[in-house]
């Protein structure tokens, strides 16, 4: 769903959310921009947002709006529009595609200030100190003190944020912040991305390990879809 993100914005050059929409349903139907041709996984609500778009519901309008629907499904993709000249509506929007309640509007949009400064340079620690967050991402100010244990990853999209940040927090390469956030259990792959997208900023491409690299699945259609 990120490489369908950013095939869009780079065919039209802006965030167009009906073309967004189509390419993840194209996703989600035919395995379009996956490794393989097929999909392999998607959570319950992205998948009842797309199936709600291909019964002809304005793509704005797919997301579901209730307290339990705050799976980590919108936060794990939103990380293009970090690098793009957008304003919080634009990323209410991305994420209300398929995840429309407030909670994971509001992890969207502290996930891609956070994205934001680490561009600037700004270090992570200081970034989370000087977040002004309420609940219920309050414990994002003090993840830096936090152990390990007081850490959980599941699906829930604040725990997935704050797992990601506490990973990048207590690591000094990228290697180890993906581990960590590997390690961490329960949702691991969609934390490791959280996490790894974050660290690719911080330590840059150079970063990555040369042997991730070389074992990278269909790395041409990556190449493609980046803008």
């Amino acid at each position: 769903m990120i490489l369908a993100t950013c095939a869009s914005v780079k065919e039209k050059g802006r965030v167009d959310y009906p073309d967004i929409m189509d390419r993840f349903y194209q996703w989600y139907s035919h395995g379009a921009y996956t490794a393989g041709g097929s999909v392999f996984d998607i959570g319950l609500t992205t998948a009842r947002a797309l199936q709600r778009y291909g019964n002809g519901i304005a793509p704005l309008q797919c997301g579901e709006k209730t307290v339990r629907s705050n799976g980590n499904g919108s936060l794990m993709r939103i990380i293009p529009l970090a690098f793009l000249d957008v304003q919080d509506s634009a990323v209410d929007n991305v994420s209300r595609l398929t995840h429309a309640h407030e909670i994971s509007l509001l992890a969207c949009r502290i996930y891609v200030l956070i994205a934001r400064e680490l561009l600037s340079g700004n270090s992570i620690h200081s970034i989370l100190w000087d977040l002004h967050c309420e609940e219920p991402f309050k414990r994002l100010n003090f993840l830096s003190d936090l152990e390990r244990k007081e850490i959980m990853s599941t699906g829930y999209v604040v725990h997935t944020l704050e797992a990601a940040l506490w990973c990048l927090a207590h690591t000094e390469s990228y290697e180890e912040c993906v581990l960590a956030a590997v390690n961490l259990g329960e949702d691991t792959d969609t934390t490791a991305a959280v996490a790894g997208a974050l660290a690719g900023i911080v330590y840059g491409y150079e970063g990555i390990p040369t042997r991730w690299l070389r074992k990278l699945r269909n790395k041409d259609l990556i190449d493609q879809c980046l803008f």
